[in-house]
């Protein structure tokens, strides 16, 4: 049984945690203790309803407000598959945890509330599906019970969005009604939207194809540290830990170590336990061995000679800001990418993108909190990359405050 991994985004109080408790209690997957507590705690319980956003509204300060801040994260399985859903806050200033969340899902529900139509932050979340190539987006026009389920309105919502995803290179987009207050087209088609033909959230969450993002066609393994006992038994053990990020590696193989460029054969490949095996492929965590003693160290790329990928010491960068204190040309940070970390120079902004005419703003003064950028970034030494749009997992990365050790900048590397 497969697993999609999915996330919900959208502006504030467009219902996302509300759509999830409800996907969870329709399709049975609450626990009979949790469903207690909730509704024990629910706002609305004297009316004889429960608030079902308490499923994910886990911490006090959210519940208390009735807003999401954190990432949730929610698992559930039907007949035909496991699911992992991530719940994105709305507000503006939480941005950063939607692209956290982002980064890893297969798919994204963008809700839209049916008063509201298309708003900033439908925009801005939907930009950064498109940067990362979100391979599948439902648009769910939800809260259709305040607008008495009309097909007008739902209409214009998704011709304005059709718009909208034109310009962003958005391909695959489902939209569908919903109310997720009372269950209308969660699990169940919804009588009370009868001209709505498709499926339920549910039924498009159980049959959409999803384009898996394992490459096995690019061999690329981050090496993350250097096993060398130097014990009595195992005097002359070397071996090279760390994550095949995508293709096959074989015993036998010729390599490059980059960003050295030096160059050898695969001797042997261990996996958990210290079992050898003839070939392991992405995602396995495995332990490589090379047939000349040659200088690798964590943060190298160990690749096949048949395709290298690109070292260099400036990149241009899309970058997502999450930082508080502004982004500015001559700025030091630190770039790390899988287990790679230089020292980076922000070279020059090239520009930042306005999330609702989505023009470009070249060679800003600086950058501010949840700006939309592209920059140049000069590093200290060179990096191993893959464009993000050919080899996603080789081509992000995030950027970090030297002194503070805080991520401030999602990246996306051109």
């Amino acid at each position: 049984m497969d697993i999609l991994r999915f996330i919900t985004a959208g502006s504030v109080d467009d219902g996302k945690s509300t759509l999830i408790g409800r996907l969870l209690y329709d399709s049975k997957n609450i626990m009979i203790d949790q469903l207690a507590a909730i509704e024990r705690q629910s706002k609305h319980k004297e009316d004889g309803d429960i608030d079902l956003a308490l499923l994910t509204d886990g911490l006090r300060a959210e519940r208390e407000q009735g807003i999401t801040i954190d990432v949730a994260y929610k698992y559930f399985t039907t007949p035909k598959r496991k699911f992992i859903i991530a719940d994105a806050p709305g507000h503006i200033q939480y941005t950063r945890n939607m692209v956290t969340g982002a980064s890893n899902a297969d798919l994204i529900i963008i809700l839209i509330d049916a008063r509201n139509g298309v708003a900033e932050q439908t925009r801005r979340h939907s930009l950064i599906a498109s940067l990362l190539h979100m391979p599948q987006v439902i648009v769910a026009v939800n809260k259709m019970d305040l607008v008495a389920y009309s097909q007008d309105v739902y209409n214009n919502i998704v011709i304005e969005y059709a718009k909208l995803a034109k310009l962003l290179d958005l391909d695959q987009v489902t939209y569908i009604p919903v109310s997720a207050l009372y269950g209308d087209n969660i699990v169940e088609r919804a009588s009370s939207m009868p001209w709505y033909e498709g499926e339920s959230l549910l039924g498009l969450l159980e049959n959409v194809e999803v384009q898996k993002l394992i490459n096995h066609d690019k061999a690329r393994f981050a090496v993350q540290y250097v096993i060398r006992p130097q014990t009595q038994a195992l005097h002359d053990y070397r071996g090279y830990a760390g994550k095949i990020l995508s293709g096959i590696y074989r015993k036998g193989d010729d390599i490059t170590v980059l960003p050295s460029g030096a160059t050898s054969t695969i001797k042997a490949i261990e996996t958990g336990g210290g079992t050898s095996v003839d070939e392991a492929f992405a995602p396995q965590a495995v332990v490589l061995h090379t047939a000349d003693d040659i200088d690798i160290s964590r943060g190298d790329v160990i690749v096949l000679n048949k395709d290298i990928p690109k070292a260099a010491r400036e990149l241009e960068i899309l970058l997502c800001w999450m930082d508080n204190k502004p982004l500015l040309a001559g700025n030091k940070y630190l770039l790390q990418i899988n287990s790679t970390r230089v020292k980076a120079v922000i070279k020059d902004i090239v520009y930042s993108m306005d999330v609702n005419s989505l023009q470009k703003n070249y060679h800003p003064e600086k950058g501010e909190l949840n700006d939309i950028l592209k920059v140049t970034l000069k590093t200290a030494s060179p990096v191993v990359y893959d464009s993000y749009k050919d080899l996603p997992v080789n081509g992000g990365g995030i950027l970090i405050d030297e002194t503070s050790n805080v991520t401030v900048g999602a990246c996306i590397i051109q």
